[in-house]
């Protein structure tokens, strides 16, 4: 099994998350979050003065998937969180060790 983590844009949110319902996933935790890469925040101008926004917003999501299914959601994703433009995000990919269903007690990929 694998875990797929991906930072990217929050308004490109609903566009992956459509994107990979129409792939077959069927379930993914997403989470607010702030950072910056290379592009090192931005600066902004607010009632005439400038300040610098260090942590930028990004929205985290994560899905865990069959060891085949990993590329075809990278890609996905990928493709639906594209604009061209610097902060489109990152993708991760984990092994996992196991899972366990809590409601029920199945393990492994029966579990996801």
């Amino acid at each position: 099994m694998k875990m797929v983590v991906a930072v990217i844009k929050p308004f490109k949110l609903e566009a992956v998350r459509e994107a990979l319902a129409g792939i077959g996933v069927s379930g993914m935790t997403v989470c607010e979050a702030k950072g910056f890469g290379r592009q090192k925040g931005q600066t902004e101008i607010y009632r005439g003065a400038e300040y610098a926004v260090n942590m930028l917003p990004k929205v985290r999501l994560e899905t865990v998937c069959s060891d085949e299914m990993a590329s075809k959601i990278v890609e996905t994703i990928a493709s639906a969180a594209n604009t061209g433009s610097i902060g489109d995000g990152k993708i991760f990919v984990l092994d996992v060790g196991g899972a366990t269903r809590i409601r029920t007690g199945e393990t492994g990929e029966h579990a996801i």
